[in-house]
């Protein structure tokens, strides 16, 4: 078992952009229970099913093992109401690395940075385009994304 410590923020500006083309990912929710969530995710060559406790703060249990791609296909087609696609690129900034997601189809526009911490009182510093924390709302959550797209969200 490992423990999840992560963080994660909108982005203020694209300047983080290298040019590099990312790594498409695919990712949908077998269940998304209260208190867990079983996850499958194919990227690229690579495929995962993931079991994720409920956060306590920034902090939940993971438990991560590799599938086979024909089998992460597979149980995607079995992941209700929808997909989420995306693509993750991952930016070095002072030692750590940021995984930001780019969100396409019904989540597109939404662009995301998270930071996987070794403690939850580890505070990183902040590269200039990182904007507003979003680690607390739910809304923002992959697994909430996959009932409620950013393409539905309305002003509140």
């Amino acid at each position: 078992m490992a423990l999840e410590i992560e963080r994660k923020f909108l982005l203020r500006d694209d300047s983080w952009r290298d040019g590099s083309p990312g790594t498409r990912m695919a990712q949908g929710y077998l269940s998304r229970e209260p208190g867990r969530s079983v996850r499958i995710r194919l990227a690229g060559e690579n495929a995962w099913i993931t079991i994720k406790s409920a956060a306590r703060g920034i902090s939940r249990e993971e438990f991560e093992y590799p599938i086979p791609p024909d089998d992460a296909s597979a149980l995607l087609a079995l992941c209700h109401p929808s997909i989420i696609e995306k693509t993750r690129h991952l930016v070095e900034f002072e030692g750590k690395t940021w995984e930001i997601d780019v969100f396409h189809g019904a989540n597109e526009g939404l662009i995301v940075a998270e930071i996987e911490l070794d403690h939850a009182d580890e505070m990183p510093t902040l590269p200039p385009w990182i904007g507003a924390e979003v680690t607390g709302d739910r809304r923002y959550f992959n697994s909430s994304l996959s009932t409620l797209p950013f393409n539905q969200w309305t002003c509140e």
